[in-house]
């Protein structure tokens, strides 16, 4: 069996956004040969998520606007977390929206249904984070 490993340095362009990285994580599979498996998907930040879910502008939005009534940004002052922080916001969001995806690899492909893609989804951003790809299989 085939391991590979890949980190993807992503920056988002504000405190919360959502990245589609399917793309990339499509050039990690074609560079590890690996036709058969499995490939991890995760955030290695704990105010960050990877999920999978349809690359559409409204339902982004209707995230962005669930997320926040579950766990608004402000005040800050209504979390215990924010002693000296102000991001115990993005801790919430992240453990709904989950930590990482698993995606069958078939035919050198990710397997995928029909219209999901990848997505990193920032709730703390503005500056260098990571999202882990390792890949198994033959």
């Amino acid at each position: 069996m085939k391991s590979y490993r890949k980190e993807l340095w992503l920056q988002a362009p504000a405190r919360r956004s959502f990245i589609l990285i399917t793309p990339q994580v499509e050039d990690c599979l074609r560079e590890s040969g690996i036709r058969e498996g499995l490939c991890l998907v995760n955030a290695m930040h704990i105010s960050a998520s990877v999920f999978i879910n349809d690359n559409e502008s409204g339902l982004h939005h209707d995230f962005e606007k669930w997320l926040e009534k579950l766990a608004p940004e402000k005040p800050h002052s209504q979390y215990a977390h924010n002693s000296g922080e102000d991001n115990a916001d993005a801790h919430l969001k992240r453990t709904i929206m989950g930590r990482e995806v698993v995606v069958a690899v078939t035919g050198g492909q990710l397997d995928f249904g029909p219209w999901e893609q990848i997505f990193y989804g920032e709730f703390d951003g503005l500056r260098r984070k990571r999202v882990l790809v390792k890949i198994i299989g033959e």
